[in-house]
């Protein structure tokens, strides 16, 4: 690969590590590039936001195909990931401490399993307040960190396919395949509410987006070691 052909634009799949942002990844990709080829500026974005505490499948674009971010970011999702059942959060996921604990011995697999199916489909969903998205121009995280109240409009999202891969309470394992826009942790806050109980997200992998796979993707030291020194 030569600096011409990142330019010309390239779809890197980068298998983004626990903790790091998505910015983060992107801009050390950018880095790298820049560094490996000298040259003093070459565009690159990602298709998709995955929080920190979540990893797996990052879609970035250099070059003319940063173009193409929007239709990537329109494309299905699948994530793999476990709900820790009995406890709540205001992040609805490890980023925050626990606000509420609840009693899981009525909890069998059978309710676990029933619960899913009213997931499946069009649902309205309340992104948690501890994301990104703006409201009166300021991030929902700043009103949430401030202590401040704010209403947050539910929105449509599709949710085809919700499987559960493993039962071992408190933990439960998942996999989800949803369109643009669905919160995962939502989802966690709102699975913990249909079984009359509280649940968090506790881990979370992307695993693909529409065609491409966490599979054919390379570590952030796996990209570096593929680039001229």
């Amino acid at each position: 690969m030569t600096a011409e052909d990142y330019k010309e634009g390239q779809v890197i799949l980068i298998d983004k590590p626990l903790e790091w942002t998505s910015f983060q990844a992107v801009n050390k990709v950018r880095w790298l590039i820049r560094k490996s080829f000298d040259i003093k500026k070459i565009k690159v974005g990602h298709a998709g936001t995955l929080d920190p505490l979540a990893t797996g499948l990052l879609i970035i674009c250099t070059g003319k195909f940063t173009k193409k971010i929007d239709t990537f970011q329109a494309q299905e999702k699948e994530y793999t990931g476990t709900f820790t059942l009995g406890a709540t959060t205001p992040s609805y996921d490890l980023e925050t401490e626990t606000d509420q604990i609840f009693d899981i011995s009525e909890i069998t697999s059978e309710k676990i399993y029933e619960a899913t199916k009213q997931f499946l489909g069009e649902i309205q969903q309340q992104p948690p307040v501890f994301s990104a998205l703006k409201k009166d121009g300021k991030r929902l995280y700043e009103f949430a960190r401030s202590g401040e109240e704010v209403e947050i409009p539910y929105r449509t999202v599709t949710i085809s396919e919700f499987e559960i891969t493993n039962i071992e309470l408190p933990k439960i394992d998942f996999r989800v395949v949803c369109s643009k826009g669905t919160y995962i942790r939502s989802l966690a806050n709102d699975f913990g509410k249909a079984l009359n109980n509280g649940a968090h997200l506790s881990a979370l992998r992307r695993t693909k987006i529409a065609d491409f796979s966490v599979e054919n993707a390379v570590g952030i030291e796996a990209f570096e070691s593929s680039l001229p020194s």
